[in-house]
């Protein structure tokens, strides 16, 4: 039960190529963002569809995958956790920023 208590399941389609960093560690860094739709109808019937951006990264293996597989406009199932996290900008503003760090992802076939 440990697993579910901080997990995160998207199907969405990348809005753009991702960002791949290698770094001095040897690690490799992926990042990019992927919208996901939902559809309804309003009170006077009217389709409305309401889009959300989300901001994943992934790590080593999982990075290799990102930069190998993915590119923008590709539809992708990922799993993974919220990480919150914070920083002051250079004019001494807080930021917050949320981001889903990828464990595992799933190419979707074309529609």
């Amino acid at each position: 039960m440990n697993t579910l208590r901080n997990r995160v399941q998207l199907i969405g389609k990348l809005g753009a190529n991702p960002e791949i960093k290698s770094l001095e560690s040897n690690k490799k860094l992926a990042r990019f963002s992927i919208a996901t739709n939902e559809v309804y109808r309003n009170s006077k019937g009217e389709k409305i569809t309401d889009t959300q951006w989300h901001n994943i990264v992934a790590w080593g293996k999982n990075a290799d995958m990102v930069e190998k597989y993915l590119e923008k406009g590709k539809d992708v199932a990922i799993e993974g956790k919220l990480i919150n996290r914070n920083y002051t900008d250079k004019d001494g503003n807080k930021k917050y920023i949320i981001e889903i760090q990828m464990n595992e992802m799933l190419l979707m076939p074309k529609n």
